[in-house]
This record gives structure tokens, C-alpha cells and sequence, in this order.
């Protein structure tokens, strides 16, 4: 199922929902003040990763539910040793209502469906770090 997107200094959905300007990071000589591929690629993972965990535990006796999990992604960037970049993730994800055995195991399930961590698979290493509340 495609989900086109346009870019142009500017990115937006082909319903309307998604309309963000974009720049290069003052960090890498850009203007800044406005998104960057690593932030929606941050934004991305995190929510794809939150909706991974409900999904594996719908079965479950203990399902986890949308306002039961918090996930924050962080991507950076670093020199790929060939001239290029090379992007660093890592999750931090909290759970409520389970304990930490059993949160490391949905979160280690999610991560083997989560269609973004099987797309990095091989290509980015990513740290996960995982929590109760």
C-alpha cells in the first residue's frame, strides 16, 4: 500500500495531513528553522514502533494499549569513513501496566515485526532501551 509523498524544500502528503517545510541542519551548513529527513525519520520509527508493541500483544492477556507505551526515537547522523553519512537510531521505550521481564519481551517481538526496524536491519545498528512505569 503506497503512501506518495513530494518534495520540493517543503514535504506533503497527497491528503493534506502532512505539509512541513524542510532545511538542512545548521549543523551541517544549513539554514535550519524548519524539519529534516532525520526528524521525520525519528518520527516515523518512534510511532511505527508504538503501534509494533499494541500489535504483538493483541493476543495477549496483557495488551498494551496506545496510551500504555511511549516511544522516543533518536537519529543522528556520523561520517560514514567514505565522504557520506551514516545514520545512528535509538529507541527508548516505556510501558505502562507490565513489568520489565515481560516488557522486554514485547518490545524485542516488536522489534523483529516493526516494519521500519526490518527495513534498517543489516544497515544500522539500533540501541533499545526499555522501561516500566
Amino acid at each position: 500500500m503506497p503512501f506518495p509523498g513530494h518534495f520540493s524544500a517543503a514535504i506533503n502528503s497527497d491528503d493534506g495531513l502532512l505539509d512541513l517545510a524542510l532545511a538542512l541542519p545548521k549543523q551541517l551548513g544549513g539554514k535550519g528553522g524548519a524539519t529534516n529527513p532525520e526528524q521525520l525519520f525519528a518520527a516515523g520509527y518512534a510511532a511505527c514502533f508504538g503501534n509494533a508493541v499494541i500489535h504483538v500483544t493483541r493476543a495477549a492477556s496483557e495488551k498494551v494499549k496506545d496510551d500504555d507505551i511511549v516511544v522516543v526515537a533518536d537519529v543522528g547522523m556520523e561520517s560514514n569513513g567514505s565522504g557520506g553519512f551514516a545514520l545512528t537510531v535509538a529507541l527508548g521505550v516505556t510501558i505502562t501496566g507490565i513489568d520489565q521481564a515481560a516488557a522486554e519481551e514485547v518490545v524485542a517481538k516488536a522489534h523483529s515485526v516493526c516494519p521500519y526496524s526490518n527495513a534498517v536491519k543489516g544497515n544500522i545498528d539500533v540501541a533499545i532501551v526499555v522501561s516500566v512505569n
